[in-house]
């Protein structure tokens, strides 16, 4: 590679490596009993690029990785970005079946994953020519964790056998691709948003700008890394700014509360389903959590008196609302904490690098109050969807991309989110939003969660139902709560039903899977 391409490269490995010269000793990334420097860290991503490329490799070529958080998983991605791979990641809670559609979607030429996954990822792979299949962390397990062996390739134990840990020697450009991002495929099969890693090194440099990231505050990192909010809008931008991240490999209530106190953790985001379950702990008040400074939301709307309990509970800290998603990188707008007093269910103003308007069928602008469709334009967009032009060419129809959301800007440019398009209920011909109706829900003291969906009906064409989860303790019946609801919000928008449940279904990333609720409804 010449000189002139290593001075002027704008990649996300690139940028790894000034922030490990400028930090080197600083500690970047805690995950159980293992601490990395940030010189550690990059060399770490040196050694497993350069295993890579050796292993077979070529720059362009898709890497699948199929785990749970881990520093090896951590390392692999950073160690994609220097080899100049297309890193894909995928949700280990994927079956087999699901994970095999993204293998040969993307036409991955290897696939790293947990050795607990191992019954899944020999599946997926039956006849499938890849030119590497290894594993993130079997060091630990040795033979025993799965289809690890000598020969295989191990993240962590290339750290610890490989001597190359010099930059990988590769022509790469901002332009180039560093991730295919697939989408949660809620109405069709995933999709793939095609993020270059100019793209991405715009949206960390907006949230550290927006979101107030800095050096010294401690990160805790506890959704899961094949998530784009989790890793492009918080653990990116952290350890670009020498910050030090505490690694959990899931977001448990119990582990991140003490995560919080025995850390001294100052910066946490989770959605709100998370949120709730720390709130809802038996043991909350138990935990010292004076560390914790910014408590950041997002993924799914945040229900007001949430919020409100959220101010209440966690004295003298700042709450940040993120909302965007996988194809803006992920970050659209922030509500900052000075302006949560003043609009607590606005979802803030766009980040320096985006645009956003709300337009109407033909895409005209429609005047503040006026509910319309969320658009965007923005250098931290994706450059398209991996091999579906018509989706990418409806995704950005008129030059601006199209969210699916609906929303309205009130007066002075704050983005209100009413709902996703599939989510709003045609209820007798009247549009309603769920989120209308689950703001009424949570005002219950009685309510700890609650997802409202539309069922198909002769008469209402959709029937707007509720589905509860009730307080521990406490008791509540359906008729209440319906009753309860018609002293906050029209008639129409009552529900007609409410059907009670002890747990919602989420995701691994926190978001509520209302497409399941609405099929174990029918059914």
């Amino acid at each position: 590679m010449s000189n002139t391409r290593l001075i002027h490269r704008n990649t996300i490995g690139a940028a790894l490596s000034r922030s490990a010269r400028k930090y080197s000793q600083r500690t970047a990334l805690t995950f159980g009993e293992r601490d990395w420097s940030y010189q550690a860290l990059n060399s770490a991503a040196n050694q497993v690029a350069n295993g890579l490329l050796e292993a077979g490799l070529s720059p362009g070529d898709r890497l699948a990785v199929y785990g749970k958080n881990s520093d090896a998983y951590v390392i692999a991605w950073l160690a994609a970005t220097k080899a100049g791979l297309v890193h894909v990641p995928i949700n280990f809670a994927l079956s087999s079946e699901e994970l095999r559609y993204i293998l040969e979607q993307s036409g991955a030429k290897g696939v790293l994953s947990d050795t607990v996954l191992a019954d899944k990822v020999n599946e997926a792979t039956q006849g499938l020519e890849l030119t590497l299949q290894g594993t993130l962390h079997a060091m630990e397990q040795g033979a025993q964790g799965g289809f690890y062996s000598e020969q295989t390739f191990d993240v962590l134990a290339c750290v610890s056998k490989f001597q190359a840990q010099h930059e990988p020697d590769v022509t790469l450009e901002g332009s180039n691709l560093a991730q295919l991002l697939y989408t949660s495929g809620t109405t069709a099969a995933p999709k793939a948003a095609m993020m270059t890693h100019q793209a991405l090194m715009a949206e960390y440099m907006a949230c550290m700008v927006e979101l107030d990231i800095n050096g010294s505050d401690a990160m805790l990192a506890a959704l899961p890394l094949y998530h784009s909010a989790q890793m492009h809008v918080f653990l990116m931008p952290a350890l670009l700014l020498g910050a030090p991240v505490h690694l959990l490999e899931a977001p448990l209530p119990e582990s991140c509360l003490s995560a919080i106190a025995e850390h001294r953790i100052a910066s946490f985001f989770a959605p709100p389903t998370v949120w709730i379950s720390l709130l809802r702990h038996a043991e909350f008040d138990r935990f010292d959590l004076t560390s914790l400074k910014k408590a950041y939301y997002g993924a799914s709307i945040m229900p007001v008196p949430v919020l409100e309990e959220m101010q209440q509970r966690f004295q003298g800290v700042g709450l940040y609302n993120c909302y965007g998603q996988s194809e803006i990188a992920p970050l659209a707008t922030a509500l900052r904490p000075e302006e949560h007093a003043d609009r607590p269910a606005s979802a803030g103003r766009p980040i320096l690098t985006v645009e956003t308007r709300i337009v109407d069928l033909d895409m005209n602008d429609v005047a503040p109050g006026e509910h319309g469709e969320i658009i965007h334009r923005s250098p931290q967009l994706m450059t398209g969807y991996w091999e579906k032009p018509e989706m990418t060419a409806e995704a950005f129809q008129g030059g601006w991309f199209h969210s699916g959301d609906v929303g309205y800007f009130d007066e002075a440019g704050y983005l209100y989110v009413v709902d996703r398009i599939k989510d709003v209920i045609n209820t007798g011909g009247v549009l309603v939003a769920s989120r209308e109706v689950e703001e009424a829900l949570f005002k219950h003291s009685a309510v700890s969660e609650v997802a409202v969906v539309g069922l198909p009906d002769e008469k209402w064409i959709e029937a707007i139902t509720a589905v509860v989860v009730v307080k521990e303790g406490q008791v509540v019946s359906a008729d209440e709560l319906i009753l309860h609801t018609k002293r906050l919000i029209a008639p129409y928008k009552v529900p007609k039903r409410v059907v009670f449940a002890d747990a919602l279904p989420k995701s691994t990333a926190g978001k509520i899977l209302k497409r399941h609720l609405r099929q174990d409804l029918k059914e």
